[in-house]
């Protein structure tokens, strides 16, 4: 387990000395859904908070086809006019908020009512059990926003100017 200090939230895994309540499901290994109902990924772990000992994130493995939508969102200019591409072969994993997340308890479904297939496809994604920097949930949670005029501004791939997400 890692001791440093300044670390505020683990992988469920990390933490030997806990365990999801009895009152809570554990839902690591259900299918993750989007607002359409379509396939997103499986919840490979949990992120919790040890402070407050809750559930932060879930961390999904991402489906196939999140990937194969070939999404390249994060496109960010390098020096000498190069271009930078963040998310990398193994990046096949991303973090959903606990609060975007609802159960379906019959199915054993977690889903989403907000963020489409779409959205997780241009979302950065991580490689399995890389420690959750701040900056890679700030990310996450500007991604996840509701973006009515989304398709009035951009024409493709959505840029960014930083490059400090990769992993």
């Amino acid at each position: 387990m890692n001791n440093d200090k300044s670390k505020n939230i683990y992988y469920l895994d990390e933490l030997s000395d806990y365990q999801v309540s009895n009152d809570d499901k554990d839902v690591r290994g259900w299918e993750v859904h989007d607002k359409n109902g379509r396939l997103v990924g499986e919840v490979e772990n949990l992120i919790v908070n040890k402070q407050t000992e809750r559930t932060v994130y879930l961390d999904v493995e991402v489906d196939d086809s999140i990937i194969d939508a070939n999404f390249e969102p994060y496109q960010g200019k390098a020096n000498q006019g190069q271009h930078v591409y963040l998310n990398e072969d193994g990046d096949n994993y991303l973090i959903i908020p606990i609060g975007m997340a609802e159960l379906n308890l019959d199915d054993e479904i977690v889903y989403t009512k907000t963020i489409s297939h779409d959205t997780f496809s241009r979302s950065k994604r991580k490689k399995s059990n890389l420690p959750i920097k701040r900056d890679y949930e700030l990310l996450i949670l500007e991604t996840y926003q509701p973006d009515e005029n989304y398709d009035e501004y951009h024409e493709g791939d959505r840029l960014y100017e930083r490059d400090e997400f990769r992993y």
